[in-house]
């Protein structure tokens, strides 16, 4: 997603080819994109450059999130549509964009709530029969959903926010993943860049980017949200390894079935990220780093009120 949309103006595609390129050199073999993302531009980015490596990685990518021009003046707001026939038509269009004839995994990006799961499930269902897609996924959905969606076809993978500051998975969704044999694929695991060590300053991002919207960056919360980052920065040093390292290295020691999906548009980032694998956390470490930045410490809710993003709450 970062490629092509969130964190201010979209790098350029040639910037792009180099971080999947420089992925796929350090043996990065999944890779994940949504027909949101840059309202198809990733999907498309994704195709051009990696067409020819195709059999070397798994692709995942999401439907029922999707960008409509309701009023007819070309600008595209985000809509969720979880119906049987607007599904089969968005993985139609994704897999002309990825250039490709199969999507391994592809996830329902968002509960639609005027649809139940069963009939979007069954129309994911029926895009597997006929070859188009090899495997099934949710995103940002309650232990419950994926109970029902699992009973109708198995659910291959979960995807929702989970990090040292993002805890909500921890409810009831991992315990499902568990009792289900679903793989837990955890976004934003560097906390959106907050876990990352590099100094932010929310009030200087760029007018693009959708974290001035969230309210764990806004003034008070950064504030307070801050303050946990010298003892984190501390921790990263005394394990000897770079805070986004430790971000990652904490949830790989979560569970064997979670794989975290770090964003980055810079190939220095993407390399640091990959070094996460070979940190080992001691149980006093993990323990630190629970007390220090959980549920409780953390200011501000993920999404504000207005956002659609949060479309199942349950888990939350």
């Amino acid at each position: 997603m970062n490629l092509s949309q969130g964190y201010g103006a979209p790098i350029t595609p040639e910037q792009g080819e180099r971080v999947l390129l420089a992925a796929l050199d350090a043996g990065v073999t999944l890779f994940d994109t949504a027909a949101l993302y840059g309202f198809g531009a990733n999907e498309s980015l994704l195709g051009q450059v990696l067409k020819k490596h195709r059999q070397k990685f798994t692709l995942a990518s999401k439907c029922g999130l999707l960008g409509v021009d309701k009023n007819g003046d070309g600008k595209l707001v985000r809509v969720i549509d979880g119906r049987p026939e607007t599904l089969r038509r968005t993985c139609e269009d994704s897999l002309r964009r990825l250039q490709t004839d199969v999507i391994d995994l592809y996830y329902l990006h968002r509960l639609d709530k005027n649809v139940p799961i069963e009939d979007s499930v069954g129309a994911l269902s029926d895009l597997v029969h006929k070859g188009y897609i090899r495997a099934i996924g949710l995103s940002e959905m309650s232990a419950a959903t994926l109970r029902r969606a699992h009973a109708v076809h198995p659910i291959t993978a979960m995807q929702t926010e989970y990090s040292l500051w993002t805890r909500n998975p921890e409810i009831a969704v991992l315990q499902a993943c568990r009792d289900l044999g679903v793989a837990f694929v955890a976004f934003s695991p560097v906390g959106r860049g907050y876990l990352a060590g590099e100094p932010l300053d929310p009030l200087a991002f760029d007018a693009s980017d959708f974290r001035r919207a969230m309210p764990r960056f806004e003034p008070a919360n950064w504030a307070a949200n801050t303050r946990m980052l010298p003892a984190y920065q501390a921790i990263a040093t005394e394990v000897g390894c770079t805070p986004a390292q430790l971000a990652l290295a904490w949830l790989l020691h979560q569970g064997e079935n979670i794989i975290p999906i770090p964003g980055t548009t810079r190939v220095e980032h993407l390399l640091d990220n990959l070094g996460a694998v070979n940190v080992r956390l001691g149980e006093q470490t993990l323990k630190k780093l629970d007390v220090l930045i959980n549920q409780t410490t953390v200011a501000g809710s993920r999404y504000n009120l207005q956002s659609n993003l949060d479309a199942d709450t349950e888990q939350f």
